[in-house]
């Protein structure tokens, strides 16, 4: 566990009692609220369909795209107001996604993926080639593959792509969707570790949503649980990995030992959390 920013102190990202439905009739997030920290790693928990996803993207203004919109509610950055319609204007406030599943162009080289990233500066040529050797001093397999077709490399190098084109934004906060997907456990490792640096030596902040509750909470400072479009549970990453229910239903483990998830029937969950 990281010592990381109180919680309540020096909020950069606030989220307050939003509802999101989609297509105008299906509720996907129930009064969902969080706060992310200036300088910290906060993790969205969840299983499958909890509305990690839904959440990001209301965040970063992508709702839209698919026919969603937030109904209730409201988004804060900074102390200003989000409208959520204009990612533009996220990526301009310094907020950027990283999306499930990499999104990488595929028959653009590493490098050319990179320098999309830097597409909406100003600075000049000479920040973004600095910006573009800090992300290969992080990810040195980059630098390796820079001439590579995208579309070519691994599924953890694609991972890396995607983390070092939103890192060539310039970005004070990163939305990370599911980095730890598709990858094995070894690679999911180093991209946390990574994570882990980008926080600590660059000043990144990041609000993570993931699945692996053991690496996310091992990383994190501050974790919030997201069950059916609401959150059930949130703490300091350090007592959510000792807390008995989340022992049992996310790290497969209880006080009788490790036990399979499919043992444990989601009405129990809900019943002891939200009771």
């Amino acid at each position: 566990m990281l010592d990381g920013p109180d919680q309540g102190s020096d909020t950069l990202l606030e989220v307050n009692n939003i509802e999101v439905i989609y297509n105008h009739v299906i509720l996907v997030l129930k009064g969902v609220s969080l706060k992310v920290p200036k300088g910290g790693i906060t993790s969205l928990l969840g299983g499958n369909g909890a509305g990690k996803t839904t959440t990001l993207k209301a965040i970063s203004g992508l709702l839209r795209s698919e026919r969603g919109e937030i109904t209730k509610g409201s988004i804060s950055y900074r102390g200003e107001r989000l409208t959520g319609e204009d990612p533009a204007a996220q990526v301009k406030a310094g907020i950027i996604q990283v999306m499930e599943g990499r999104h990488c162009f595929e028959h653009l080289t590493v490098e050319e993926n990179l320098l999309t990233g830097a597409y909406t500066r100003r600075d000049g040529r000479g920040a973004t080639e600095a910006d573009l050797q800090m992300v290969y001093d992080y990810f040195p397999r980059l630098k390796e593959r820079r001439k590579s077709q995208a579309g070519y490399t691994s599924g953890g190098e694609q991972q890396m792509v995607a983390i070092g084109r939103a890192l060539m934004s310039r970005p004070e906060t990163i939305l990370l969707d599911e980095p730890s997907m598709g990858l094995a456990p070894q690679l999911v490792e180093q991209i946390f570790g990574i994570v882990k640096r980008l926080n600590e030596e660059q000043g990144v902040t990041f609000l993570l949503a993931e699945q692996n509750t053991n690496v996310a909470l091992r990383f994190a400072h501050y974790g919030y649980i997201l069950e059916s479009g609401r959150i059930v549970m949130d703490g300091p990453a350090a007592e959510l990995r000792e807390n008995p229910d989340v022992k049992e239903f996310y790290l497969g483990m209880s006080e009788e030992g490790r036990k399979s998830f499919r043992d444990v029937r989601s009405y129990r969950r809900r019943k002891r959390w939200l009771a």
